[in-house]
């Protein structure tokens, strides 16, 4: 369904042992601290570090304010056995560069989630004898990287076999339990009835484990899909099947329905605009929907030329656009203010100004949020925020969130 999707080097379709109870370790070696909130990790776009010519996250962060990256993805090796590879080809343990990635996120505030299977190669779930070891497969991915979110995205042509679904499913329900306050996301095929009959099978598994995660989102793209209104309405129509299976109630649906969309040309040559994404942005706040995500981060600047000859890129979106456009609808989702523009260095020194200010204004709090506009004093200065931030000390760099407003 997504070749784009399909990993890694050797798909350049396009240009391209027991579970263990390890939880959360905010001090592990991935210099994870505090988690970020759930909206975060439920706004987080899919970045491949290593394929499609990977963008700079840290040039994205400046750029959005985004916060979150989910990280694509984790298989099986291609030779076969149960432990995690990136793309099926580099090892999980010996892993430097998206270590590196990771850091650079962390370093800036952010932080990951890590997707786990895709649309192509061989998943854990295929390989992994029980759901026990699957989830122990998973786990070292956890403890390595000291996550604090994951992603199931759970499609063809694994999703058709029954024994890997209930692999998966019995894998995540481990690590939801092993692991206190981890955020799981299950991603699955959309349709214009909200989901084919593998992915309501795959609900019904999660039913009869007895596994909630925080969402179950759809992929409402290459099967028919022409802009948001038929997006939305897959969203409704899949909301109806959550409440059929689950019993739950509408809004209790929405509270664990999520959408993860394609920008610009998907695969099957479908469109989504930059007003396509403000649409199901708007449905997905309005109805309380739990995520808003998207399929690339890769993709998500501007082709040249700039419709591609009316082809679909793995690095491109193949619709005019700025850099970043779609990424700034994750931020809205996340509750943050994104920036109107690159912020641009100036040569005029900030960091001594000439006419201290009359007051100091409330003192800034780590802990606390705030967005474009709001002031505060630190350091014998008052600030002024340029965007969305927390836990961001204010400094006088021009690329980070602060402007300084002078002594007081």
């Amino acid at each position: 369904m997504r070749p784009l999707r399909a990993g890694l080097g050797a798909a350049a379709a396009v240009t391209l042992a027991a579970a263990g109870t390890t939880a959360l370790a905010a001090s592990s070696a991935s210099g994870a601290t505090t988690a970020l909130s759930n909206r975060w990790y439920a706004a987080a776009p899919y970045l491949m570090p290593l394929d499609n010519n990977p963008p700079d996250a840290a040039a994205i962060m400046d750029a959005t304010g985004l916060k979150a990256f989910q990280l694509a993805f984790v298989l099986a090796p291609n030779g076969g056995g149960c432990t995690p590879t990136w793309g099926g080809t580099a090892a999980v343990s010996s892993d430097t560069a998206v270590q590196s990635v990771i850091n650079t996120i962390r370093g800036k505030g952010g932080d990951v989630s890590i997707s786990i299977g895709g649309y192509g190669g061989t998943k854990l779930g295929q390989t992994c004898s029980d759901a026990a070891s699957t989830a122990a497969a998973y786990q070292q991915v956890i403890t390595k990287y000291g996550l604090h979110a994951i992603d199931f995205d759970l499609e063809e042509p694994e999703y058709e076999n029954t024994a890997a679904i209930k692999n998966e499913i019995g894998a995540a329900k481990i690590l939801q339990q092993n692991n206190p306050g981890l955020y799981v996301s299950v991603t699955t095929a959309g349709t214009a009835d909200g989901t084919g009959w593998f992915g309501k099978q795959m609900l019904l598994e999660a039913k009869s484990q007895g596994f909630t995660p925080n969402n179950f989102s759809i992929m409402p793209f290459d099967g028919g899909f022409n802009g948001a209104a038929s997006q939305t309405s897959a969203l409704t129509n899949f909301n109806s099947i959550l409440q059929s299976t689950f019993g739950w109630d509408q809004a209790t649906a929405y509270a664990h329905e999520g959408f993860s969309g394609m920008n610009g040309r998907s695969d099957t040559g479908e469109y989504f605009t930059q007003a396509d994404f403000q649409t199901v942005l708007d449905y997905a706040t309005s109805h309380n929907m739990d995520r808003f995500t998207f399929w690339s981060l890769n993709r998500d600047r501007q082709c040249t030329p700039a419709d591609n000859n009316g082809t679909t890129s793995g690095t491109c979106s193949s619709v005019a656009q700025s850099s970043w456009d779609f990424a700034k609808y994750s931020v809205k989702f996340a509750g943050a203010t994104p920036p109107s523009s690159t912020p641009t260095p100036t040569t005029t020194p900030t960091s001594t100004p000439t006419t201290p200010s009359a007051g100091c204004k409330t003192a800034w709090n780590s802990s606390s949020v705030y967005v474009a506009g709001d002031e505060v004093s630190y350091n014998g200065h008052n600030w002024k925020a340029k965007w969305w931030t927390q836990n961001e000390v204010p400094t006088g760099t021009d690329w980070g969130p602060w402007q300084d407003e002078g002594a007081c």
